[in-house]
């Protein structure tokens, strides 16, 4: 039987990385769930959407359109939906931020949560000037990106309000032209 992490693999066509310690860590706190599988799936299948909603969570396959000029990006991004843009939409990568600056920013989220209940139906009542006029949602500014929709490279993939937390902290981050270490050096610059 596959394991969750081995699932997403599969379907993205990615190569699970790490040491083989963080892997075996990772596939026994799965298994220590409390559910029998993680509601990302629906019948042992990852529950992809043809079209996103603001506030919702999402995971896809990305290849930036002008990849020669950036410095790096995510070719895996963990997004959570702003709003609709040009050729496609905005989204919070939350891979652009270290484990301990991501989880401070999830859960001043949270308190954009339409519910303290968190459930399927459950999203974020954000926009971007909500993100950008409040301090406390100061590590935004490089989590914030532009996604075409042309250059989506998979289906996003709908992670339900209840498993935000689960997801958050997967090693599914696929960074082109940098390493981790070098995207989160400069993330802590960005925001101070």
């Amino acid at each position: 039987m596959s394991t969750f992490l081995e699932k997403i693999d599969t379907a993205f066509g990615l190569q699970t990385r790490g040491t083989k310690s963080s892997i075996d860590w990772f596939k026994k706190y799965v298994k220590n769930l409390k559910v029998n599988r993680p509601r990302l799936l629906k019948d042992g299948k990852l529950e992809v959407v043809k079209k996103p909603l603001p506030g919702r969570m999402y995971m896809f396959a990305y290849d930036a359109k002008h990849k020669d000029a950036l410095p790096y990006f995510d070719r895996f991004p963990l997004i959570f939906m702003v709003g609709p843009a040009k050729g496609g939409f905005y989204g919070l990568n939350l891979h652009y931020l270290p484990p301990r600056i991501r989880a401070i920013f999830f859960d001043r989220l949270l308190e954009l949560a339409t519910s303290k209940t968190l459930n399927e139906k459950t999203k974020l009542r954000m926009t971007y000037a909500i993100l950008s006029s409040a301090q406390k949602f100061e590590a935004f500014a490089p989590t914030f990106k532009h996604y075409l929709t042309a250059q989506m490279k998979s289906p996003p993939t709908f992670v339900p309000a209840d498993e935000w937390e689960t997801v958050l902290f997967l090693p599914s981050a696929r960074w082109q032209g940098a390493k981790e270490s070098t995207v989160w050096k400069q993330t802590k610059k960005l925001i101070g």
